[in-house]
């Protein structure tokens, strides 16, 4: 049984099932470990921990704790309550009609993080005004409608990591100071912060920055000094303003002082600083690395809901909600009645429930007509009447189906598959859109007429496809 106890429960002989925190907050190699003796104690506590998981099957049990299951029924509880409240930001156009501009925009962005850090490695300074139209473009596709772009910041090939993960930092720190009501030039600096939080990490050794595993304690030492090397960069970086070097700064500052370089606890940290650090987390949460898979955003913000008792201000942490949604744009659900959907739009006023297309009957294993759903209306449709007031019965695993929106919009609306017997639902990589095939161009597909899958080869330029029949067995369930 997994329960959650206070780190001042410990003692050796108890099996950590999950430091319950960040990997980049704790230096050990293994996350699932036997305690052996006090000194590993004392290292959870010292790492700013105050509360870990443990497998009583596997080590001491301590009868008082919650289960996991409990604690994480009591979160959902505390989210749903405030999120039923909550409405979601304005906009102007819905997300499919964004999503093409806001490709070309996320593109762009990546070209040019890329670009200037791989200048920093060499020597060169940062070209303040090559960041700052992308930001602009940025900051305009959220004004529009935030979860295109956001949605598109999930893709992450593994090699591009570090530019694409700013990218993302950038464009969450826009969409979360839109939330907050700032005014538009600190919305601007806050997303050039964004982009360029990470820009120390160009000073850190490739041996240790992309290594293909946990780090030593060494090397956790050096990955840590990226923040202070962001900081002296940007520092002398021309037409830089503090909001942006704050950014950078402060984005591994915690709330209860716990965090790094400087140990910072509260209003020490600058507001803009406190918000870096809950974007910074929330992507990494959410991203595939070769040590460690990324979460579904919904499992990514039920803990930092959960941290924000400790690491993080518990109001910016529900205010980051409403700016991205509890259901993201692009969250692969279930719902109540089996059927599959993607979330394609947020709710006016009820951040819960979110407008899915639905597209698969897991009841009947087969594909049914895309048909748009409105959570807080139902659907409209006699034979679903199971469903008057349907509401997200679950979030499917992070594998079970791993959706690429964007295509599975063009693939309903755009023409892909129109014959009823080739109706199909085009599914990228892993977690929802991280591309984690060597070729983007491979994709897999549901050709659910007949209930059968294919891989499927896309011609490039173009969305003409080669179909090859491979067994389900051959897929995650």
């Amino acid at each position: 049984m997994i329960k959650c106890i206070n780190v001042s429960d410990l003692r050796p002989g108890m099996f950590i099932h999950d430091l319950n925190c960040d990997w980049m907050s704790h230096p050990f190699l293994l996350k699932r470990f036997l305690i052996k003796d006090e000194a590993e104690i004392e290292k959870i506590t010292d790492s700013g921990i105050h509360e870990v998981y443990i497998d009583t099957g596997k080590g001491m049990d301590v009868a008082h704790a919650p289960t996991v299951t409990e604690v994480k029924r009591q979160l959902e509880e505390e989210i749903r309550e405030f999120a039923q409240h909550e409405s979601a930001l304005v906009r102007k156009v819905e997300a499919a009609e964004e999503f093409d501009r806001a490709r070309q925009i996320h593109q762009e962005a990546h070209q040019i993080v890329r670009g200037i850090m791989q200048d920093v490695r060499l020597g060169k300074q940062v070209q303040l005004e090559r960041v700052e139209p992308s930001v602009a473009r940025m900051t305009e596709s959220i004004l529009r409608n935030g979860g295109a772009l956001l949605s598109l910041c999930r893709i992450k090939h593994k090699d591009d990591y570090t530019f694409l993960h700013s990218v993302s930092v950038g464009a969450l720190m826009v969409s979360f100071c839109n939330a907050m009501d700032m005014d538009a030039q600190t919305i601007h600096e806050a997303g050039i912060g964004g982009m360029l939080h990470d820009i120390g990490k160009m000073k850190i050794p490739d041996s240790v920055l992309n290594k293909p595993g946990k780090l030593t304690d060494q090397e956790f030492a050096v990955m840590k000094c990226h923040v202070v090397e962001s900081k002296k960069i940007l520092s002398v970086t021309e037409g830089i303003t503090q909001i942006a070097i704050n950014v950078a700064a402060q984005h591994h500052e915690r709330h209860d002082g716990s965090g790094y370089p400087l140990g910072l606890k509260g209003d020490q940290i600058s507001q803009l600083g406190q918000m870096a650090a809950i974007v910074d987390v929330y992507d990494a949460l959410t991203s595939d690395r070769c040590y460690h898979k990324g979460m579904a955003p919904t499992d990514a913000l039920r803990k930092i809901y959960e941290w924000s008792k400790f690491h993080f201000n518990p109001t910016l942490v529900q205010a980051f909600m409403r700016s991205i949604g509890i259901y993201p744009v692009g969250t692969l659900v279930k719902l109540e009645s089996g059927r599959l959907g993607v979330v394609i739009e947020q709710n006016d006023n009820n951040l819960i429930a979110p407008k899915v297309k639905v597209f698969f009957s897991t009841r009947s294993n087969t594909h049914i007509p895309p048909e748009v759903v409105d959570l807080s209306r139902g659907t409209g449709r006699q034979r679903w009447r199971q469903d008057r007031a349907p509401r997200i019965g679950r979030k499917v695993a992070d594998r079970s189906a791993a959706l690429s929106v964007t295509d599975f919009l063009y693939s309903a609306n755009l023409g892909v598959g129109r014959n009823s017997s080739q109706r199909h639902l085009l599914l990228q990589g892993a977690a929802g859109f991280t591309d984690s095939a060597s070729n983007p161009d491979i994709k897999q597909m549901i050709h659910a007429g007949r209930g059968k899958i294919y891989q499927c080869s896309r011609h490039p330029g173009t969305r003409r496809f080669q179909r090859n029949q491979v067994d389900r067995r051959h897929l995650q369930r």
